[in-house]
């Protein structure tokens, strides 16, 4: 599978910061030091409907952390997956009487569309679910092997007691995980389970619906957590520096993931930071596909609306916060680019030196992009009051509202 094109970054004198960033697993801040080339994974999406404004904002986020990383003179070892195989694409391919890989293609096509048009850096390995099983199946196995998995009703499942460091990512009680396995996708209620939050690793062929040659596994497909591991491990390994998503992935998707591959190598952790992003809500509820209440970028781009100005109202609001989309939140957005786009159009203005420092070191602090946007902000309204002399200036604020927001003026 092939990601989408990857628009240019400017290069900009100086070097950034190092990244400082919020890390679900010790619940604070850690700063990252990655060696010549930055290792990231984030979780990619199930394709059953558009992108909506919940996917945008996630994928925002880490965009920013490979444009902080990039800054510093790093490369950037990025790893996406495509869940297109998967409980809801097949419900939904059913209810509206289309084929489940026609939808897959389709909706995956519409994403790869919508990052382009967002400038959001592709990844280097753009790995579906499908074309990961020959690598998924010998981990089941093993983990088979190791005692770490079992078998239920012909499906196999992972017991998550097998992995000491179980619980570390999300550090959450057996209470809440219980309930959050329940809502996100688990089956805590299935009788035979050694304990009711193990996750299934593969499920064998149910009538009606796709498998494929699990080896001494049987026909089937596999779970959601091991297809993210065997495509992590297969293309960054262990300890890599940041596993991303949303907040709603802390568990029990990470949380799993993380035990999976612990068990598999003997290794920890997974990752050396998990990174969340906070949740968009519409009429005073998270987006979701189940309930509908979604804003699509791609329809907002099919309305007119300018993407740089979308990518404006994501970055109006830290990446952790949960927060609201409304009209007003576009329309500021919309206000703010063009005032923007005025100051630079001029042929000069007060000096942008200490403007790209502002937006480095506000990045580099948790990736604090409304602090940056203020930055920007602040140059626009000199501009606007007081002018300036330096010829060069509206030239840097553009590189460098480009290369570390990704927002081209």
């Amino acid at each position: 599978m092939h990601a989408w094109p990857a628009s240019e970054v400017p290069a900009l004198p100086g070097q950034g910061r190092d990244l400082r960033i919020h890390d679900t697993a010790t619940g604070g801040l850690v700063t990252l030091d990655p060696g010549p080339v930055a290792r990231i994974y984030v979780c990619g999406i199930t394709p059953y409907d558009a992108t909506h404004m919940g996917h945008a904002a996630t994928y925002n986020a880490f965009d920013l952390v490979q444009r902080v990383w990039l800054d510093t003179k790093r490369q950037v070892h990025y790893v996406q997956n495509v869940t297109d195989v998967d409980d809801p694409l097949l419900q939904r391919a059913e209810r509206d009487g289309i084929d489940w890989v026609a939808l897959a293609g389709k909706e995956t096509v519409l994403f790869r569309e919508d990052m382009t048009a967002l400038r959001i850096l592709p990844p280097q390995h753009y790995i579906g679910a499908v074309e990961a099983i020959p690598g998924i199946v010998p981990l089941v196995e093993r983990l088979r092997e190791l005692g770490a998995a079992y078998e239920l009703e012909g499906d196999i499942y992972f017991s998550v007691e097998s992995d000491p460091h179980f619980g570390q990512v999300s550090n959450l009680d057996a209470a809440a995980m219980r309930l959050l396995s329940a809502e996100r996708g688990g089956d805590p209620d299935r009788p035979g389970k050694k304990n009711p939050v193990d996750p299934m690793l593969w499920m064998a062929a149910r009538e009606g619906e796709p498998s494929w040659d699990g080896a001494s596994l049987g026909r089937g497909r596999p779970g959601w957590h091991i297809e993210c591991v065997a495509i992590a491990l297969d293309h960054l390994g262990m300890g890599f520096d940041v596993q991303g998503g949303g907040s709603d992935l802390a568990f029990p998707h990470h949380e799993m993931g993380a035990s999976h591959a612990q068990v598999l190598t003997g290794e920890f952790p997974m990752a050396k930071a998990y990174v969340h992003a906070g949740m968009v809500a519409l009429h005073g509820e998270k987006m979701s596909k189940s309930k509908g209440n979604l804003v699509f970028v791609s329809r907002l781009r099919r309305d007119g609306v300018d993407p740089a100005a979308i990518r404006l109202a994501l970055l109006a609001h830290h990446y952790r916060a949960d927060w609201e989309w409304t009209d007003q939140v576009l329309a500021d957005a919309v206000a703010r680019l063009g005032r923007w786009r005025a100051a630079v159009s001029r042929p000069d203005g007060p000096s942008a030196d200490a403007l790209v420092e502002d937006i480095r070191e506000a990045l580099a602090d948790d990736l604090d992009a409304p602090a940056a946007l203020a930055a920007v902000d602040r140059w626009a309204q000199r501009q606007e009051t007081e002018g300036g002399t330096d010829t060069g200036a509206p030239g840097v604020v553009t590189r460098a509202v480009d290369a570390l927001l990704g927002v081209a003026l």
